[in-house]
């Protein structure tokens, strides 16, 4: 196996930006409001269940939605493009971390901005 490398400054912006837009469209678009209001519904049916509290706040934070998001896209992406196996886990690891950061950046701007306006 050769050096491993990190995803170009490119291919981690492009995932930045779809982790943010999916994070969006998971935790905010009214699209699926009728998917998080079922989810909400199953909820209150019973709301001491630790498994039904834990959906609720992974569905309603983009940090938490927008991590996992964020690693799924990365995996998809390594996969596709058969880059998986480039680099070691830890290297995906980073990738992961950078990808997830890129789309919470964008979440906070966009979050100071809807306040301002």
């Amino acid at each position: 196996m050769g050096a491993a490398t990190l995803l170009d400054i490119t291919a981690l912006a492009l995932l930045g930006f779809a982790g943010y837009r999916a994070t969006q469209l998971a935790v905010h678009d009214t699209i699926l409001d009728p998917v998080r209001d079922r989810l909400h519904a199953w909820h209150e049916r019973r709301m001491e269940s630790v498994g039904r509290e834990f959906v609720i706040t992974l569905i309603s934070c983009v940090y938490c939605m927008g991590w996992w998001i964020s690693g799924a896209l990365l995996a998809v992406y390594l996969l596709v493009t058969g880059q998986f196996d480039d680099a070691p886990l830890l290297v995906h690891g980073l990738e992961w971390f950078a990808v997830a950061g890129a789309a919470v950046l964008l979440n906070r701007v966009d979050d100071t901005l809807g306040r301002v306006g």
